[in-house]
């Protein structure tokens, strides 16, 4: 299981955006993919447990392009209490303490690395963190217009063509948007961090495999 331990940034001098926060994860995440959902913990801080690396990555990428947060993933075993008993606050194990572990070396940090990621197999953690980070600086380098491209284009059936009427550019443009913006190279290597994810909780039993598509020697 992953454990994700999320801490506001600078809380005391900012208003509390936890209740926008357990909104947003709400939304975002599909029922199969979590164990336990978000809830606050403790001040600022929220804690959910997910059973899928691709569905971590895709929240830890989430949060590094909105900002403000501070993001602990632990990987690995635990005993889960169940929502009526206190949900993930009340649970134990390894994971949870690793969690623990990855979001106060994470708060630590500034800005722009300030996601950590924690298990027993200390270096396939480290592999994980690695990629994770890096794929946080190209999410939070992008631009505006940047941005904008990236989600037209990641509408169901959307096409070069389409994009480009709705901002009023050339389907040139759009590529080179979507080139500058590293978008390929992030798809790629977002199923690299989900297979390290997966190294470092050998005892992953989640709904699904991530797919190694487009990864050097993937199937």
């Amino acid at each position: 299981m992953f454990v994700l331990t999320i801490d506001q940034r600078a809380s005391r001098s900012n208003p509390d955006h936890v209740p926008e926060l357990l909104e947003d994860l709400t939304a975002r995440l599909e029922d199969d993919v979590v164990l336990l959902p978000f809830v606050r913990t403790v001040g600022d801080e929220v804690q959910g447990v997910l059973s899928d690396p691709v569905a971590v990555v895709d929240l830890v990428l989430h949060l590094a392009r909105t900002g403000g947060w501070s993001v602990g993933v632990g990987a690995g075993a635990g005993e889960l209490a169940s929502a009526a008993d206190g949900g993930a606050p009340a649970s134990s194990g390894a994971a949870f303490v690793h969690a623990r572990t990855a979001v106060e070396r994470a708060k630590g940090r500034t800005v722009a690395n300030d996601l950590a990621v924690h298990a027993d197999d200390a270096v396939a953690a480290a592999r994980a963190e690695a990629v994770l980070q890096l794929l946080a600086s190209v999410v939070r380098r992008r631009t505006a217009t940047q941005w904008r491209a990236l989600d037209l284009l990641e509408r169901p059936g959307a096409t070069g063509v389409e994009v480009a009427a709705a901002l009023g550019v050339t389907p040139q443009n759009v590529s080179k948007l979507g080139r500058d913006a590293l978008w390929q190279e992030e798809q790629d290597a977002r199923a690299v961090a989900a297979h390290l994810l997966l190294a470092a909780d050998p005892a992953w039993g989640g709904p699904r495999r991530p797919s190694l598509r487009g990864v050097v020697g993937g199937g």
